[in-house]
């Protein structure tokens, strides 16, 4: 019989939920249930050669619990219920056979730790987002940790964030289909392997971003639903009802998410979490569950960035201003301004760009809707104001997966508007006082896609998700045949080959990120605080053509960026601080594949502050300026 626990004499505390080791062979199992009038804890030891154990598990109100002696880490168990249902822990930490299949015990304690020795501000990183499935051939955690050497040494990042690895349905997924929130996908190498990715990066002196989605769940190998009110009809989403973070039963459902996020911190060493698409978690709550996440991992020393496209500081406004407290924000409109310069498009939500202005607001106020302008796409006045918001509260960027993936085909900005363009992008994204990201393979221009994939194993499902994908894009106009998600050739097209770096033009790229990752980490004009106060950026709207000037805390190091967009050459007058400007970089340079160097080795401005120099089509110029007195 299961050994009883009970929750101390006078007290409504839950008992702890999920399987968790209390001694040697010893483990403790805690469940909310309250659809349930009876549930059995069934359970198989690899001792006993996998033979099915059952036992009745005790109820406590809302809750079942047992304690079972003889387990190790690896056996296998499962929740059935009275009709003979089985189903995987809803706080699974592991799914070796799938999201149908039963659960498996996970000691989190014993997994490899090695905390990051020296934290740097994630006011100062540059974050590279990668696809653990796609970014190297084998596909797996080991994988990623074979090329971090390469990401810190030859690149140059700072922090690594890695696309859900919640447990999905299949093998090939973007993640955000995850279904066992707790759980570490299996066919990446489970939560060990995560374990010895997170001590790797962080021996090597990169922290950790994972990207969470606290949205939705994934459709397939959901089954929440039969043990408590997780889901509310209140709401309604893309993904259909919502999850229930204000309803009747919702306080366990809040408790669920933030555990989750405090697992990922403090059992696995995670420094920092990316949670997905915020403005779809709805909450009426007075306190948002946004701001109740983000305290609880901040408290476990981990940071938040959360994404949104509403363009509302609320999320990263102090919690004592009734903010939710975020340490940053995903913020579109410096990549929408980008891209629409860069490659002209103007179909969907693009159709609201298109301005080189865009893009001087997007960099220093980091939204340039800010329920002052009407967009054309939403067809309303959308945004507030970013008014005592630190630029470095944004994190900006050229390329990331939603803006290549949601493409019909997964384009990559090289493919699209050529190596080139991607390069003046780059030095945009790189110089901005933000903090950029970089996509997988984006530093090298890699020729890949990353279209959208999965490996649903509901044959209904699948076709529902193919058919959705064609749909989807009619509002962009997009020409040729949508990949078909559920194709494995789908997946294999997006898995990058890192040896395409050494090869012309990706090493010239690839030199080129460099040059400007090692600006940015070394100029003193490229960090410190109150950095919007320390730059003034111009646009030419006719001539295509952006300025941005940056300078250090103390007013002697300035750097002048002039980004030319237009596809034929130039010759703006262009307002710049007097003085003698040395030539820093110029992406036409022959060692970053340009097509030779057409930048003046130096600008001699006069008091007037105007000059007129010719700009090649889509280059950058860096130039910088040392007062000594």
């Amino acid at each position: 019989m299961p050994r009883e626990t009970r929750t101390p004499a006078g007290t409504d505390a839950p008992p702890p939920l999920g399987a968790r080791r209390a001694l040697a062979e010893r483990w403790s199992f805690g469940v909310w249930a309250p659809k349930a009038d009876n549930l059995f804890l069934e359970v198989r030891r690899a001792r006993d050669g996998g033979r099915a154990e059952r036992v009745a598990l005790e109820r406590r109100g809302e809750f079942f619990t047992a304690t079972l002696d003889g387990l190790a880490p690896g056996d296998l168990y499962s929740y059935v219920f009275p009709d003979g249902r089985r189903r995987p822990d809803p706080r699974s930490r592991r799914q070796p056979e799938g999201v149908h299949g039963p659960s498996a015990l996970v000691d989190l304690a014993a997994l490899p730790r090695r905390p990051l020795e020296r934290r740097v501000p994630v006011a100062d990183w540059v974050i590279y987002e990668l696809h653990v499935g796609t970014f190297t051939p084998e596909g797996t955690f080991d994988g990623v940790i074979s090329a971090l050497g390469y990401l810190r040494n030859e690149l140059g990042v700072d922090a690594i964030e890695i696309m859900p690895v919640a447990s999905f349905p299949g093998t090939r997924n973007w993640g955000y289909d995850g279904v066992h929130p707790f759980s570490v996908q299996e066919s990446y190498g489970g939560p060990e392997g995560l374990a010895r990715l997170v001590s790797a990066a962080h021996e090597r002196g990169l922290a950790v971003v994972l990207d969470v989605v606290y949205n939705h769940l994934g459709p397939e190998g959901n089954y929440l639903r039969e043990f408590g009110p997780y889901f509310t009809h209140k709401y309604e989403t893309p993904w259909g009802d919502a999850l229930n973070f204000d309803d009747e039963g919702s306080a366990q459902v809040r408790a669920y998410f933030r555990d989750n996020a405090i697992q990922w911190i403090r059992d696995c060493g995670v420094d920092a979490l990316r949670l997905d698409a915020v403005q779809m978690i709805h909450d009426a709550s007075p306190r948002h569950v946004v701001a109740e996440i983000a305290e609880a991992v901040q408290a476990h020393g981990g940071f938040v960035i959360a994404e949104s496209d509403m363009n509302d500081p609320v999320t990263v406004r102090p919690r004592s201003e009734h903010g939710w407290g975020a340490d940053a924000q995903w913020s579109d409109d410096l990549h929408h301004s980008l891209h629409d310069l860069l490659t002209g498009e103007r179909t969907g939500y693009y159709a609201d760009y298109g301005e080189a202005s865009d893009l001087a607001t997007a960099l220093c106020r980091g939204f340039v809707y800010d329920g002052t302008r009407l967009s054309k796409f939403r067809g309303k006045r959308y945004g507030r104001s970013t008014e005592g918001i630190a630029c470095e509260r944004h994190v900006v960027c050229l390329q990331n997966h939603d803006q290549v993936g949601n493409r019909a085909r997964g384009e990559r900005i090289a493919s699209l508007a050529g190596v080139q363009a991607s390069k003046v992008g780059a030095a945009a994204v790189l110089l901005a006082p933000a903090i950029p990201l970089l996509f997988m393979g984006e530093e090298y221009a890699a020729p890949q896609p990353f279209p959208f994939f999965t490996s649903h194993g509901d044959p209904d499902l699948a076709r529902a998700v193919t058919e959705g994908r064609r749909s989807e894009f009619a509002a962009f106009s997009w020409a040729g045949e949508v990949p078909d998600p559920q194709d494995e050739a789908t997946f294999a097209s997006a898995v990058l080959r890192l040896r395409d770096r050494r090869e012309p033009p990706h090493d010239g790229v690839l030199a080129w990120h460099r040059a400007l990752l090692e600006l940015r980490h070394l100029h003193p004009a490229l960090g410190g605080k109150d950095r919007r106060e320390r730059m003034i950026v111009r646009a030419y709207d006719e001539d295509r053509v952006v300025t941005m000037e940056r300078w250090s805390e103390d007013g002697r190091s300035r750097l002048l960026a002039i980004l030319a967009f237009a596809k034929e050459r130039r010759t703006p007058r262009l307002e710049v601080a007097p003085g003698a400007w040395r030539l820093r970089l110029d992406s036409a340079d022959p060692r970053f594949r340009g097509e030779g160097a057409a930048a003046p080795p130096e600008l001699q401005v006069g008091e007037s502050g105007v000059i007129e120099t010719p700009l090649p089509p889509l280059s950058a110029w860096i130039y910088e300026r040392e007062d000594r007195g």
